[in-house]
């Protein structure tokens, strides 16, 4: 147990600050439905499915014996991280937050992650899309820690309430798909993510030297389990699947975790006409869509002909920030 008690304060840390266990299940998921920025995929049955991977740390924060956040985290060495598994983390939290509540929770953070003797505590922030109230508490409590910036990725955005005009030749791309005959369907087998997965990897291969981080099996997994948020919609051209995208459903936006095309679908705009259908079926339910990143080398390099794809679309840039706390004596939060 911590014994190590907050300065100015009888209650000590262990008050505050407690580990996730596999007991805290239904607790977690709970307060993660009801918070003001819910994403499924902080959902223990998504978070858990890799847990080989990654060493979970995840904690829940207590004022005067009240649940006010849980932190979805892992540890790598001597660094504890948000959820290496995921795509951001962040604290989780409801509208009862407020900012002094918020300062709290990061002062407990950081005197938790020191005394259990990690020098770091890098932390990767939720855009702002996802929350349904306001939610950046965490942001200045970090600030006020003298956080600094560790690393900014280009993520591009479709407003869909207001969205920007295709140029001609996406229009002209898309045109040509439906003269073609490509048929956009929705689709859920085993074999249908195995087709796609390995679409996306032989694309990845080809272009980035690297492989998708799920398989088509693990796709299964998880969208049976959490069948209204994970959808693939496939191209379908010859009874083939040349072109996609595995669409992860949120409260108010959609992301598109995985896009792939073959040449023949690049050739005849399959993949073009797979997200104007993506568009069109979500522009009345959802806010944005989010494309996620086209940088590399921890945001260094942008990688400028899949962003301008991206942005052909109508889409604008959002940012993914992470930050990262360096215990005492540098006393730095780089973010």
């Amino acid at each position: 147990e911590i014994l190590r008690c907050l300065v100015g304060s009888e209650m000590c840390i262990r008050d505050r600050v407690k580990r996730y266990t596999d007991a805290d299940a239904d607790l977690w998921n709970k307060f993660n439905a009801e918070s003001k920025n819910p994403l499924f995929m902080f959902d223990r049955n998504y978070m858990d499915y890799h847990r080989d991977r990654f060493q979970d740390h995840s904690l829940i924060f207590y004022e005067d014996e009240k649940l006010v956040a849980i932190l979805p985290m892992s540890e790598r060495e001597n660094e504890l991280v948000s959820h290496g598994g995921l795509t951001y983390g962040g604290f989780i939290t409801d509208n009862k937050m407020k900012q002094h509540t918020m300062d709290e929770c990061v002062t407990s953070l950081l005197q938790y992650a020191e005394t259990e003797g990690f020098d770091r505590v890098y932390y990767k922030v939720i855009p702002h899309i996802f929350h349904e109230q306001p939610a950046e508490e965490d942001r200045y409590a970090l600030f006020v820690q003298n956080a600094r910036i560790e690393k900014i990725e280009a993520s591009t955005v479709i407003n869909l309430k207001k969205p920007l005009k295709m140029p001609k030749g996406r229009k002209a791309q898309i045109s040509r798909a439906r003269r073609e005959g490509v048929i956009i369907e929705e689709r859920s087998s085993a074999t249908d993510f195995d087709e796609f997965i390995a679409l996306e990897n032989s694309v990845l291969s080809e272009h980035h030297g690297t492989k998708a981080v799920h398989t088509g099996a693990e796709l299964k997994l998880l969208h049976d389990r959490f069948p209204e948020n994970i959808h693939l919609y496939a191209a379908i051209y010859k009874n083939k699947i040349i072109a996609g995208t595995v669409i992860f459903e949120y409260a108010q936006v959609v992301h598109t975790q995985y896009m792939a095309a073959d040449e023949v679908a690049r050739q005849i705009g399959a993949l073009d006409l797979t997200i104007s259908t993506v568009i069109d079926t979500f522009k009345e339910k959802k806010l944005w869509l989010d494309f996620g990143i086209s940088t590399e080398d921890g945001g260094k390099y942008l990688n400028e002909g899949l962003i301008s794809q991206k942005e052909g679309f109508g889409g604008r840039t959002n940012i993914y920030l992470s930050l990262i706390h360096i215990s005492e004596p540098t006393r730095h939060l780089r973010i």
